[in-house]
C-alpha cells in the first residue's frame, strides 16, 4: 500500500546517493526527513561498519561474534520502525443476511445491484428496499417490509439491498442521504419512491395503487362513490370496443403512475370510464376525454387544443386545478415546518382519527367528509346534494344488516321522513354524554290505533301542534331510556293540551356501529353512523330527576335547536374560515397528546381547532363522540362572533410539586382553588428564563416564614409552563398579584416603579388586606365606661382633626383656584401673543417668498446680461474682415491728411532756407515723429 509514502512527503531515492543528507528529495536543511530516505541512510552505515568490523576481526577475530549480533538487533530494529510507519487499517467484515432465508423478500446483502436489475426487468412490480444494517430505521422497517411481502408476494417482487457495503455496487453507484428508501418499479415506468410511514398496511396500500392505478368505473353506484369521495377524483372515457388499447390509454394510465411518483400519499384518484352512458353523465362524449371533478368549483375537461396530451400535463393539469375537502398530514416525526406551514394560512381543524388503510369503508371518514362537503357548499350546489344524499344512503346497508328486523317499509318511512308533522328527537343516555343515545321520532296522530310510523298518515299539521307534542313529549321523556337494542318500541300518548289529540312515538337506542334509518332521499333519523365504544367509567345509579332536560342540551346534540341549513355553507357566512387537517391516531397520537388530548382515552378519536392568529385553541369535549353532529356544533360555535368555546389551557402536572411548602407552586389546574382560598393570597409570576427572578426567592421565603399560614399564602407560577385566562395574564416579569380575602375581585398589583423589597410588600400586602378577614380567635369583653369615654374622646379629636385638615384643604383649594385663574390669564396672554407672531410670522413668510421671487430674476437678469458680455468679448477678440478694411482706409486718410498739413509746413521753411537741401539720410524732426505716433494710436483707437 502507498499509504506510508504518501503520508511520508519525500521521494523514495538511496541517501547514499544524495549528496545534499538524508533528506530524501527535500532540500538541503528542510527538516524533513522521510522513513525510506532513513533507512537508506542506515544501511549505508551498516555497509561501513561491516568493513570496519572485518578489518578488526582480522586483527581481533573475538569481536565478530557480537559485532553480528549486533547488526542483527539493528536491522530487526529498522524492520519493525518501517512497519509502524505504515497506516494500519482494519478490514470491514463481510456482510450478512439481513432478512431471514424464510423472508419472502429476496436479500441483496452484498450491494448487487446489477442482479436487482436483472431481476426487476422480469417482473411486473418490484419493490426496493435499501438499507443499512446498523441503521435504527432500516432494522424497524425490516419487520413491515416481511409482512407486506407476506401478503404481496405472489403479485410483487420484494428485493432488498445493502447500500452500505463499500466493496456492493449500490454504494459505489447510489448516494443516499438517508435510510431506508422505498423505490417501486411498474414494468418499465420507476422508480416510484415511497415517503410515506413504515407501517405495512401503508406501504401495502401505496404498493397496490402502483399495481392498480386506474378504478375501473362500471356502474352509476360506483360512479357515486367516487365522485363523493374526498379526494379529488380524474376520469378518463375510452371505449375498447374497437381496439384492445384505445389511443390516449397508455399516456392516461401513465399520468396515474405519474402522480403517485410526484405525490406518495396519492392525493388525485384516476378513474376509467368504458360505458359510455356513463360518461355523458359527467360531460365526456369522446374517447379519450378527461375529466377532472371538483364539488364546489365547475368541473373540467382536459383542452387537448391548449395542451398536449402527455402524462405530465395531464397531472400537472389536475394538480393546479384541483379542490380538496381536507388534506391529510403525515409528519415525519424530526424537525420539520409542516405544521407551521399549514397553520400559518388561518384556522385549522385537526382531526385524529384511527384510520386502517386498507380497510373498504370507513364511516367516520365518510362522516368527516359529509361535514365538509356542507360546510363549503355555500351556493347549495344540487351536484353535492345529490353526493350528501348518497353518502347518506350508503350508511342503510350497515344499518340492515344489524337490525334485519326493521319494521317500517322504505316508501312509507320516506313519506313520514318528509312530512311536516314529524320531527326527531335525541335522548342522551344517562346523566352524561356517552356514545350511546336513544333516537325518538315524534309524529302528531289525531286518532289511537296507529302505532307504526308508517301509519301516520296526516296531511297537514300546523307549528303549535308540533310544540305541543313537543312539550307533552319532553314531560314523559324519562320513559324512553333503554338499553343499548336492536328492536324499535313505538308508543301513543295523548297530548298535554287536547283530550282528543295524540302523537306516536317510535324510539330506539344506537350506538357506534349502527347507522341510522335512512331512505334513498331523506332520513328518518338523522343521528349519523357512529362506531360502538364502551363507557370510560361506569355510571352511577341517579335518581330520574337527574337526568338532563333535552332542550339544556343543545351544545351536547346540535340537531336541538339547530337546522342543517344554518350549516350548508357557513365557511362562506364567517371570517374564521376553517382548514380541515386529518391525522391517523395510531401513528400521531402524541401530537393529539401535546394538543390537549388525554393519554388513556379508550377510543382514539380527537379534535381540535388552532387558531395562530388570535392565539385560541380549543377542544372538542373528550366526553363527546366524534360524530357529525358534535363536529358540526363544534364549528358552529367557533364561527358565531361570540364563540362559547373556552379557550384550552395547558399548564404543568401538579403532582409533580409537594403539597405542603412554604411557597406554593400554582398551576393551571390549580390556579382557581389557590387564589379562590378564603385568605389573603401573593402570587408571584415568574419564568425559569428571567433572569431577575431568581434573585426574588429569598424575599418571598423569608415573607412565607412572617406571615401566618393559616390567614395567608404566597405563592408564585411559571407562566411560561401553565396557561392561564386571558384577564390574568401579565405583560411584565416578574409580576405580584394579590388577592385579598373576602375581596377577590378588587384584585391589586404591585406598582411597577417600587422596588420589590421585605418592607415594600409587608406595606403593601397591611395596606390591600381585610382587617375583618383575620381570625378571632379569643372571646371580646363588653367595653368599660372609661373605654367608652377615650374612644369618644379620641373620635372628638379625630373629628377635629379632620376638620381642620378639610379646613386646610379648603384654603388649599381657593389657593389653587387663584392660581388657576392667573395660569389661564397668562394663558391668554400667551395665546394672544403666539396669535400675532403666527401673524407676523405669515407676513414675514410672505415677504421672503417676494424677496425669493425678486432674488430669482435678478439672478435671471444677471445670467442674461453675463451672457451678452461673453458674446461681445469673444465677437472683440476675432474682427470682422470689414472692420479691417475700415481700419486700412482710415489709416490712409489720415496719412493722407497728415501729408497735405506737413506740405503747407515745408513751404514756409524752404522759403526761409532756401540753401539748405535735405539729404537722403537725414531724420525727420523731433516733431513730425511725435506727430505721426500720436496719429497712428488715434487710428488704432478709432478702429478698436
Amino acid at each position: 500500500m502507498s499509504e506510508c509514502r504518501g503520508r511520508g512527503g519525500g521521494g523514495g531515492s538511496n541517501s547514499s546517493d544524495n549528496p545534499e543528507g538524508e533528506g530524501g528529495g527535500g532540500p538541503k536543511g528542510s527538516g524533513s526527513v522521510s522513513p525510506a530516505g532513513a533507512a537508506a541512510s542506515s544501511e549505508g552505515r551498516l555497509r561501513r561498519g561491516l568493513r570496519g568490523a572485518s578489518l578488526m576481526a582480522r586483527r581481533r577475530p573475538e569481536l565478530l561474534c557480537g559485532a553480528v549480533a549486533l547488526g542483527c538487533a539493528l536491522l530487526f530494529a529498522l524492520k519493525f520502525t518501517c512497519s509502524r510507519a505504515k497506516d494500519v487499517i482494519i478490514p470491514a467484515k463481510p456482510p450478512v443476511s439481513f432478512f431471514s432465508s424464510r423472508s419472502p423478500v429476496l436479500d441483496l446483502f452484498q450491494g448487487q445491484l446489477d442482479s436487482a436489475e436483472l431481476v426487476r426487468r422480469d417482473s411486473e412490480v418490484v419493490l426496493l428496499f435499501f438499507y443499512a444494517p446498523w441503521c435504527g430505521q432500516s432494522i424497524a422497517a425490516r419487520a413491515e417490509i416481511e409482512q407486506a411481502a407476506s401478503r404481496l408476494s405472489d403479485q410483487v417482487l420484494f428485493v432488498a439491498i445493502n447500500c452500505w457495503w463499500n466493496q456492493g455496487k449500490c454504494r459505489k453507484q447510489k448516494h443516499f442521504f438517508y435510510f431506508p428508501v422505498i423505490h417501486l418499479y411498474h414494468r418499465s415506468f420507476g422508480p416510484i419512491e415511497y415517503k410515506g410511514p413504515m407501517s405495512a398496511v401503508y406501504i401495502e396500500k401505496f404498493v397496490r395503487r402502483v399495481m392498480k392505478p386506474l378504478l375501473y368505473i362500471p356502474s352509476q353506484s360506483e360512479l357515486l362513490d367516487f365522485l363523493s369521495n374526498y379526494e379529488p377524483g380524474v376520469l378518463g372515457y375510452f371505449e375498447f370496443s374497437g381496439s384492445p388499447q384505445p389511443p390516449g390509454y397508455l399516456t392516461f394510465f401513465t399520468s396515474a403512475l405519474h402522480s403517485l411518483k410526484k405525490d406518495y400519499l396519492g392525493t388525485i384518484r384516476f378513474g376509467v370510464i368504458t360505458n359510455k352512458h356513463l360518461a355523458k353523465l359527467v360531460s365526456l362524449v369522446h374517447s379519450g376525454s378527461v375529466y377532472l371533478h371538483r364539488h364546489f368549483n365547475t368541473s373540467l375537461v382536459f383542452p387537448r387544443e391548449v395542451m398536449n396530451f402527455t402524462a405530465e400535463n395531464i397531472y400537472k393539469w389536475a394538480s393546479e386545478n384541483q379542490e380538496t375537502l381536507f388534506r391529510w398530514l403525515q409528519p415525519h416525526g424530526g424537525k420539520s415546518l409542516l405544521l407551521n406551514n399549514e397553520l400559518k394560512k388561518g384556522p385549522a381543524l385537526f382531526l385524529f382519527i384511527p384510520f386502517d388503510p386498507l380497510a373498504e369503508r370507513h364511516p367516520l371518514l365518510d362522516e368527516i367528509t359529509e361535514v365538509a362537503l356542507e360546510y363549503n357548499n355555500c351556493r347549495g350546489d344540487q351536484v353535492v346534494e345529490r353526493l350528501l344524499q348518497h353518502l347518506r344512503r350508503m350508511e342503510a346497508p350497515v344499518f340492515q344488516s344489524l337490525a334485519p328486523e326493521l319494521p317500517a317499509p322504505l316508501p312509507d318511512v320516506q313519506l313520514m321522513a318528509a312530512s311536516p308533522c314529524c320531527n326527531t328527537v335525541v335522548l342522551p343516555q344517562g346523566p352524561a354524554l356517552s356514545r350511546t343515545h336513544n333516537v325518538c321520532e315524534l309524529c302528531v296522530n289525531q286518532t289511537v290505533g296507529g302505532t307504526k310510523p308508517s301509519s301516520v298518515s296526516m296531511p297537514q299539521c300546523s307549528f303549535f301542534e308540533m310544540a305541543a307534542a313537543l312539550d307533552s313529549f319532553y314531560l314523559k321523556e324519562q320513559t324512553f331510556y333503554h338499553v343499548v337494542s336492536g328492536s324499535i318500541e313505538c308508543s301513543n300518548f295523548l297530548t298535554s293540551y287536547s283530550p282528543f289529540s295524540y302523537y306516536t312515538a317510535c324510539c330506539r337506542t344506537i350506538s357506534r356501529g349502527m347507522a341510522s334509518f335512512t331512505g334513498s332521499e331523506q332520513d328518518v333519523f338523522t343521528a349519523p353512523a357512529i362506531t360502538f365504544s364502551s363507557l370510560k367509567k361506569s355510571c352511577e345509579a341517579t335518581a330520574p330527576s337527574s337526568i338532563p332536560h333535552i332542550e339544556e342540551n343543545r351544545y351536547h346534540f346540535p340537531e336541538v335547536g339547530l337546522t342543517s341549513t344554518t350549516f350548508t355553507g357557513l365557511s362562506c357566512r364567517t371570517n374564521k374560515t376553517l382548514n380541515i387537517y386529518l391525522l391517523d391516531s395510531n401513528l400521531f397520537w402524541l401530537y393529539a397528546e401535546r394538543l390537549g388530548a388525554p393519554s388513556s382515552a379508550p377510543v382514539k378519536e380527537f379534535a381540535t381547532i388552532v387558531d395562530v392568529k388570535e392565539e385560541s385553541h380549543y377542544i372538542l369535549d373528550p366526553e363527546q363522540a366524534l360524530m357529525k353532529f358534535t363536529l358540526e356544533s363544534f364549528i358552529q360555535n367557533f364561527s358565531v362572533l361570540y364563540s362559547p368555546l373556552k379557550r384550552h389551557l395547558t399548564g404543568s402536572n401538579s403532582a409533580q410539586f409537594p403539597s405542603r411548602h412554604l411557597i406554593t407552586e400554582v398551576t393551571t389546574d390549580t390556579f382557581w382553588e389557590v387564589t379562590l382560598r378564603k385568605q389573603d393570597v401573593l402570587l408571584l409570576y415568574y419564568t425559569k428564563w428571567c433572569g431577575f427572578c431568581p434573585s426574588l426567592n429569598h424575599i418571598f421565603i423569608q415573607l412565607a416564614r412572617l406571615l401566618p399560614e393559616d390567614t395567608f399564602t404566597v405563592a408564585r407560577i411559571d407562566v411560561s409552563q401553565n396557561d392561564l385566562p386571558w384577564e390574568f395574564m401579565v405583560d411584565r416579569l416578574p409580576t405580584v398579584l394579590f388577592f385579598p380575602c373576602n375581596r377577590k375581585d378588587l384584585t391589586v398589583k404591585y406598582p411597577g416603579d417600587l422596588p420589590i423589597t421585605l418592607p415594600n410588600l409587608l406595606r403593601f400586602i397591611l395596606h390591600h388586606s381585610d382587617p375583618a378577614s383575620a381570625p378571632q380567635d379569643f372571646d371580646i369583653s363588653p367595653p368599660t365606661q372609661e373605654c367608652v369615654q377615650n374612644e369618644a374622646v379620641l373620635q372628638r379629636e379625630h373629628i377635629s382633626h379632620v376638620e381642620n385638615t378639610m379646613q386646610k384643604l379648603r384654603s388649599e383649594m381657593s389657593s389653587l383656584r387663584r392660581t388657576q385663574e392667573k395660569v389661564e390669564g397668562r394663558l391668554f396672554s400667551a395665546r394672544r401673543d403666539g396669535h400675532r407672531l403666527l401673524r407676523r410670522q405669515r407676513a414675514l413668510e410672505q415677504q421672503h417668498r417676494l424677496l425669493r421671487r425678486h432674488s430669482q430674476k435678478l439672478q435671471a437678469l444677471y445670467v442674461q446680461k453675463a451672457r451678452e458680455l461673453q458674446e461681445l468679448a469673444s465677437a472683440s477678440e476675432t474682427p470682422l474682415p470689414e472692420h479691417t478694411w475700415l481700419k486700412i482706409l482710415l489709416a490712409t486718410m489720415e496719412r493722407e491728411l497728415e501729408g497735405q498739413g506737413g506740405a503747407k509746413e515745408s513751404a514756409p521753411l524752404e522759403k526761409a532756407h532756401p540753401n539748405h537741401s535735405k539729404l537722403p539720410g537725414d531724420t525727420p524732426p523731433p516733431s513730425t515723429t511725435s506727430s505721426t505716433l500720436a496719429s497712428e494710436r488715434k487710428q488704432e483707437n478709432r478702429t478698436d
